[in-house]
């Protein structure tokens, strides 16, 4: 039971809550999420079982989708409507000039990580400090917005899909539009729709995964360390070699065969490839040095 599971997270769950459902359905203590989904935001929250948690860490780098409800005229604490209300003000902006502000976000801009989040300074997450009525200064961190796409405008209600790069709180990215605007705007809903090629289509919620477990049926929802790299060019390894591929041992580059490439041909540096014993089983993934001609690992994923 190794792999990753795209759970539909439902709003009211911590991720944390999401993580201890599944190992208790799946009865497995090895379990984490790639990524933290805010209590009251729904969408894609992929969980990482077995020894597949060796990919938590992969995943922050990932581009990322949401879908979002802006609150024009409210100031929270929290930056999103779950927090207290700080300020209320009038909404005198017209459908034009929310749309200007909103897509002059696009391209990216040096955001301040919100007080109420996960993120850590010297060891401590900002959301406990913020409990206890600390605020410490934030560096402003540069984020990439790919693209914005406004859905619909009902004012004081602005809904809108943004993509995005690694980094990116909506919640902070709704309160600078906000400002932009004059007027203030608070988050009021949140759905992540994907993390990389993961989509909200292909997710499952945790009664459904509860079910088919109970089905017997869990591989129908797990995707394996193999799948999460097929994309990759794959290597198989000649007889003789599964013991140093086991071990993970790192390979020359001389003579190497690559199922996509040509016997002998250099691939560019940091390229990674699916590594295969002599028998054809996968054992994890490598990583092409070019300084050093050799192929090191760069997550192992051994059977059992």
């Amino acid at each position: 039971m190794d792999g990753i599971i795209n759970v539909y997270k439902e709003s009211g769950y911590t991720s944390h809550d999401v993580v201890a459902s599944l190992r208790g359905i799946l009865h497995t203590g090895k379990a984490g999420h790639t990524g933290t989904l805010d209590p009251m935001a729904e969408g894609v929250l992929l969980v990482c079982v077995g020894n597949a948690t060796k990919l938590c860490d992969t995943f922050g780098d990932h581009d990322k989708e949401y879908e979002a409800v802006m609150l024009l005229g409210k100031i929270y604490d929290t930056l999103d409507v779950t927090g207290v209300i700080q300020e209320t003000k009038e909404v005198n902006v017209s459908e034009d000039e929310i749309r200007d502000a909103v897509r002059s976000f696009i391209g990216g801009y040096e955001q301040t990580p919100p007080m109420y989040s996960a993120k850590k300074i010297k060891g401590q997450k900002l959301y406990e400090l913020a409990r206890e009525g600390i605020e410490v200064e934030r560096k402003p961190v540069f984020v990439r917005i790919y693209d914005i796409d406004i859905r619909d405008i009902s004012i004081p209600r602005v809904t809108i899909r943004v993509k995005c790069g690694k980094g990116t709180y909506i919640r902070s990215l709704i309160d600078d539009i906000g400002r932009k605007l004059g007027c203030g705007a608070a988050m009021e809903k949140l759905t992540r729709t994907g993390v990389g090629d993961f989509s909200l289509e292909g997710s499952y919620r945790l009664s459904d995964i509860r079910k088919m477990a109970e089905e017997n049926r869990i591989s129908d929802v797990i995707i394996t360390p193999e799948n999460v790299f097929a994309s990759l060019e794959s290597i198989r390894l000649n007889p003789g070699s599964s013991k140093l591929l086991r071990n993970g041992n790192t390979f020359s580059g001389d003579g190497l065969g690559r199922a996509g490439g040509t016997q002998g041909d250099k691939p560019a540096g940091g390229t990674r490839f699916r590594m295969y014993d002599d028998q054809g089983v996968f054992c994890g993934v490598y990583e092409y040095k070019a300084s050093e001609d050799v192929y090191k690992p760069y997550k192992m994923f051994l059977p059992g």
